[in-house]
């Protein structure tokens, strides 16, 4: 399976993903989530994230891992910012190409979920001229919980 994980200090390019996982007709799917920094109240100035470096992409690599296993991918492609980025700006991509599109979705979804509560990222946003760290949300929490109950005797990050 072709993989690809970084971590980046600089802006995201949407047509990477789908470019970089071409397979010349291998796949029947390509699902491709993009996140962006949201503020749900117009007060976020910037975002700012911290990673562990060589952890995080260790533990991205064990979540994709798991995912190609369970899915049956031919291609994932996971991309994460770190630094100080805009409200709107991508932070992070996810790509995955497999022979059907329920497997593509569901391996996409797992992966997004997953990273969003096993990954050692570190955010703070300002705010009013001031950082403040982001707390994980349980909803996230929840949504890793539910995938983690379904795949019950699968090895997990």
């Amino acid at each position: 399976m072709k993989t690809r994980i970084e971590i980046r200090n600089g802006p995201l390019d949407s047509t990477e993903p789908a470019a970089w996982l071409g397979d010349a007709g291998l796949s029947g799917a390509q699902v491709q989530f993009a996140g962006q920094v949201r503020d749900e109240q117009g007060r976020v100035e910037a975002l700012h994230l911290e990673h562990y470096p060589g952890m995080t992409e260790s533990v991205l690599s064990t979540i994709v891992e798991q995912a190609a296993t369970q899915w049956h991918l031919n291609g994932a492609w996971v991309v994460h910012r770190v630094g100080t980025i805009s409200p709107g700006d991508d932070i992070v991509q996810v790509a995955v190409s497999a022979a059907h599109r329920q497997a593509a979705f569901e391996a996409c979804a797992f992966i997004m979920d997953l990273l969003k509560t096993r990954a050692p990222f570190w955010k703070k946003e300002l705010i009013g001229g001031r950082w403040f760290w982001v707390e994980a949300r349980e909803r996230d929490a929840e949504a890793a919980a539910a995938w983690l109950q379904g795949l019950s005797g699968h090895e997990l990050p």
